[in-house]
């Protein structure tokens, strides 16, 4: 009788079943990552990232394609910035990590280390990052790591990160750079997309400290990250340290709480598959058979936000209100049932969510009354 398949085995040949026979896998990259964790609760992201669904064809084949990205200009634009940054050795780069960073003498053009971190696949790449990274903390020089291969347990599933560079300073520690296109103007940068920056560099650093953890003795993942951008109007690069204490933190407790993917496949339906050459009816019944959290901040991170937000408002959820509204709601989970508790047909008046919306609704009829006043708001003598 032939052994069973192993757990990580066994677990792989079902993502891939889920995907669809002879259909690749779509990398879980740190982007995907951050925004997974800033959405902890949803099942259906976690499932359809961890078994590597293309997310978008998927939206494209429920009738709900997904409406961002990166155009194809702004993505030759942001590699021929990278290019110029990484010239001659990362020169540039070095520079900008000593001068915002310290950790060591300045380099010297031409004397830093560039290693080759070439391999078969995803797996041999991490392995030859980390061999390189072991070799580059003792060397006592700086060193350049030009996308490196990080692997992050995700949900019980490996996801292999590529940052843009990873800096090991001659005292040994370590640092994540981020090198975004969008400019700094007077030394700062859009606030949002700084935000953005920091979330996905903190997955990286995450991913880092595990690499880090598996030395002896560990050599310290800076928590300060490199963000690099163009300074002010021009393609001269520019950089800050960003604190990502906070957002490792955070992704760090979020993807702790992530339920096991496993575990997310193990409820299926038997026969479930996301192929996106079902036809619609079938994918949508596949969809919808793992739970989802939908919220506003989908529509900017998520490539089925569409099709979410539209079953949201379907059943009348809270949510598609956003998590601030719902996090105040309490027990209300319907917006029927939070107009009824405001209308003071439904809902305990002890309740302080009830009580607070009935507070609302009274207010709003003053105001209301107020403003059909003759001459109040217009501020006319009365006849």
């Amino acid at each position: 009788m032939p052994d069973p398949p192993k757990r990580g085995t066994a677990l792989r040949q079902r993502l891939a079943e889920l995907r669809g026979p002879d259909v690749p896998a779509q990398p879980l990259d740190a982007r995907a990552l951050a925004a997974l964790a800033a959405n902890p609760g949803c099942q259906r992201r976690a499932l359809l990232d961890g078994a590597g669904v293309d997310k978008a064809t998927l939206a494209q084949s429920l009738g709900s394609p997904a409406s961002f990205g990166q155009s194809q200009f702004a993505f030759m634009r942001g590699n021929a910035f990278e290019a110029k940054v990484k010239a001659d050795g990362g020169a540039e780069l070095l520079r900008l990590v000593h001068g915002r960073l310290g950790g060591g003498p300045e380099p010297v053009p031409g004397e830093s280390s560039v290693p080759d971190l070439s391999a078969v696949g995803p797996e041999g790449r991490a392995a030859r990052t980390s061999l390189a990274l072991r070799e580059a903390t003792t060397t006592q020089g700086w060193t350049l790591l030009d996308h490196p291969m990080l692997a992050l347990d995700v949900a019980g599933t490996p996801a292999f990160l590529e940052p843009d560079a990873v800096v090991v300073h001659p005292d040994g520690t370590w640092t994540v750079v981020e090198i975004k296109s969008f400019p700094m103007l007077d030394g700062s940068a859009d606030a949002a997309k700084v935000g953005a920056a920091a979330r996905q560099a903190a997955v990286y650093a995450l991913a880092l400290e595990e690499v880090a953890a598996r030395l002896d003795p560990a050599p310290p993942v800076r928590h300060h990250v490199l963000l690099v951008c163009p300074k002010d109007f021009s393609n001269s690069p520019t950089a800050s340290a960003i604190d990502v204490r906070k957002q490792l933190s955070v992704t760090r407790r979020q993807l702790a709480r992530l339920t096991r993917i496993e575990d997310i496949a193990a409820a299926l339906p038997e026969g479930t598959t996301f192929d996106v050459t079902r036809p619609a009816a079938d994918l949508t019944a596949a969809v919808e058979s793992v739970p989802a959290t939908y919220a506003p901040e989908c529509l900017a991170a998520c490539e089925l936000a569409f099709h979410c937000r539209e079953r949201a408002r379907e059943q009348d959820a809270v949510t598609a209100l956003g998590r601030a509204v719902r996090g105040e709601l309490g027990g209300l989970t319907t917006v029927t049932a939070v107009l009824s508790a405001a209308n003071g047909t439904t809902g305990d008046p002890s309740d302080p969510a009830v009580a607070a919306l009935r507070r609302a609704a009274a207010l709003r009829q003053e105001a209301l009354a107020g403003a059909d006043t003759p001459g109040e708001h217009t501020g006319a003598a009365p006849c």
